[in-house]
């Protein structure tokens, strides 16, 4: 048996660890917006995860991860209920897809220092510092998919011109008379924006989603434009069942333009 929670947000802390017992956390990443348990969107810090409770579980897991002799980049997950109670659901011994939002807010390459603290460097050489963390960071996942039948979208690029500006980064190898085939997953690329603090975070994310053009088959920038939009997502009411309210709630209005 397990407990039951049902809205419940996807929390996940960012940490590092070095070979000497060093365990720092580099705070948390929402990724409540997913479909099929798959990630939309996902975004840093998180609306519900307060100062006290950020330090709190930070605390806990470098404590933790050095107790039992972890080494290198990590990512623990939880559920968190409506009354803000963290729930364990798994580690991810790896760096995740949604690292860039925590790297926009603390200025830290994760990447590299994954490899530094592979090769052996010590803790206080890789950051020279302690983390701070600045702003309100997004990404969105660009998908080869339909954004309305969510059906795979294969075929050859005929435009791509990415957005640009303050702010904003592009992560992907896709290009224009790129060819999208149809084996793989279907993740082309990572737009991730910051601002200083979510409400230009969001008006951010929602401009460089227009400026985005895709041509020659059918991406998912039209429905991540849409959920920006969105009053409740706007406000911060999201959890792991809001695109399925989402999309029901979309059915009722005029088909989006691809």
């Amino acid at each position: 048996m397990e407990k039951f929670i049902e809205r419940p947000r996807r929390i996940a802390f960012q940490i590092l660890a070095d070979q000497y017992g060093n365990v720092v956390s580099l705070g948390e990443r929402e990724c409540s917006i997913q479909r099929r348990h798959q990630k939309l969107l996902e975004e840093s810090p998180s609306t519900q995860v307060s100062l006290e409770l950020r330090d709190q579980i930070g605390q806990m897991l470098c404590r933790t991860l050095s107790e039992i002799g972890y080494v290198n980049a990590g990512t623990i997950e939880f559920l968190m209920d409506e009354d803000r109670k963290l729930y364990f659901i798994e580690m991810n011994t790896r760096i995740q897809v949604e690292h860039p939002v925590t790297e926009m807010v603390t200025d830290v390459d994760l990447v590299k220092s994954q490899i530094l603290l592979a090769a052996g460097e010590r803790m206080e050489d890789v950051l020279h510092g302690p983390i701070l963390h600045r702003g309100h960071a997004i990404e969105c996942r660009i998908n080869a998919e339909h954004p309305e039948k969510f059906t795979p979208s294969a075929g050859k690029i005929t435009t791509f011109n990415p957005p640009g500006g303050t702010g904003v980064r592009i992560d992907t190898a896709a290009y224009a008379e790129g060819v999208i085939p149809p084996y793989y997953d279907s993740l082309i690329a990572k737009l991730i924006v910051r601002g200083k603090d979510r409400t230009e975070a969001v008006s951010r994310m929602a401009r460089a989603l227009e400026m985005f053009i895709i041509e020659g088959i059918y991406t998912t920038i039209p429905l991540h434009r849409r959920i920006l939009a969105d009053a409740d997502f706007r406000s911060g009411r999201v959890d792991t069942t809001f695109i399925e309210r989402f999309l029901a709630k979309s059915s009722k209005a005029e088909p989006v333009s691809v």
